[in-house]
């Protein structure tokens, strides 16, 4: 989403770099809550997102926060940043734009007779449930006004705050269809406190997922990213799939590391200091783009495809969505039309 159709006001000045020229900034905030963290709070002129001509399963989104506090060294969306002259590594982390009226503009496109009521999607830039969600409470208003409007949404989220919600998210799947995602590929808590500092634990999440089953809503999770000789062998992904099955995991979508312009330098720098043994594997297997060789891909389908079968994640997928670059699997029993990942 650009930020130049959001003119509110004028330049504020004594912002960071770029940032002076945000339309629609109204004030940055820092709190002891969130040390090292700056919230810039922006008054948005719209709310939801086109993605039309894309072969994701959605046309429609909604981003309340850009940025964000889970860190996650490989984020996909670090890049960005850049379009507010930010930079994709610590300032993506730490510099989160926020836009405090989403809920209102939200409310008022939803209400035009050219709305079509097509499905929108929470979560597939930055997270909505990070920590900042705790402070602002942007996320109760965006359900509402979904629901309320005859609008099936789905949410992709790393964030146990969306346990908050769960009354509000039961209540809104009586009406509209409601998918939820949850993103979880490191069962190393060691790994995932070192690559992904800000992410709630392995086992908060594995948490989430039975109470949403509890409350009757789906629950798909995200295996992502697969990372190539970190958390790629058949016992660490077997253990893995064995907890989300107990957990009662409605589907399964595993998907290996991707490495855009912007975010691989950034991981990189981390594999380096982390693991310097494998940095001339991963140049040689990300040589040729974003994607890992397909070659390796190939390989990692044929092993995930038995360990998915064991589990009790069979395909092809009864879900609506598709995996993107990547396979979608759910619960071989079958799951009604409202348990989609997206």
């Amino acid at each position: 989403m650009r930020w130049a159709g959001q003119q509110i006001d004028a330049e504020t000045p004594g912002t960071l770099p770029g940032l002076g020229s945000i339309a629609g900034l109204v004030r940055s905030v820092t709190t002891p809550e969130f040390q090292g963290v700056t919230f810039h709070e922006v008054l948005a002129r719209s709310a939801l997102n086109s993605v039309p001509g894309s072969a994701l399963p959605f046309n429609w989104t909604v981003n309340p926060y850009r940025g964000c506090t889970h860190a996650c060294r490989y984020c996909f969306a670090r890049p960005t940043h850049t379009y507010l002259e930010l930079d994709t590594g610590r300032d993506f982390d730490q510099q989160i734009v926020v836009k405090t009226n989403v809920a209102d503009v939200l409310r008022r496109e939803l209400a035009r007779p050219s709305w079509r009521h097509e499905r929108v999607a929470l979560g597939t830039n930055t997270d909505p449930y990070q920590r900042a969600e705790g402070r602002y409470r942007l996320m109760p208003g965006i359900i509402d006004a979904l629901a309320s409007s005859g609008t099936p949404f789905s949410i992709l989220t790393k964030g146990t705050l969306l346990r908050r919600d769960l009354g509000l998210l039961s209540t809104a799947s009586a009406d509209v269809s409601v998918g939820i995602g949850i993103s979880l590929a490191l069962g190393d808590e060691e790994l995932r406190q070192r690559l992904e500092p800000g992410v709630p634990s392995v086992r908060g999440r594995l948490d989430l997922i039975r109470a949403l089953r509890a409350a009757g809503l789906p629950c798909g999770v995200m295996v992502a990213p697969v990372l190539p000789w970190l958390t790629d062998s058949t016992d660490q992904l077997d253990h893995l799939l064995e907890e989300l099955s107990a957990a009662g995991a409605t589907g399964v979508t595993p998907l290996v590391l991707h490495l855009r312009p912007g975010v691989k330098d950034w991981f990189m720098q981390w594999l380096a200091h982390d693991h310097p043994k494998l940095v001339s594997r991963y140049e040689s297997l990300y040589s040729h783009g974003s994607y890992a060789s397909p070659s390796y891909r190939k390989a990692f389908e044929e092993k995930a495809r038995p360990l998915l079968a064991k589990h009790g994640f069979a395909g092809p997928s009864a879900h609506r969505s598709e995996p993107i670059r990547g396979m979608h699997a759910t619960r071989a029993a079958g799951a009604p039309a409202q348990q989609r990942l997206f």
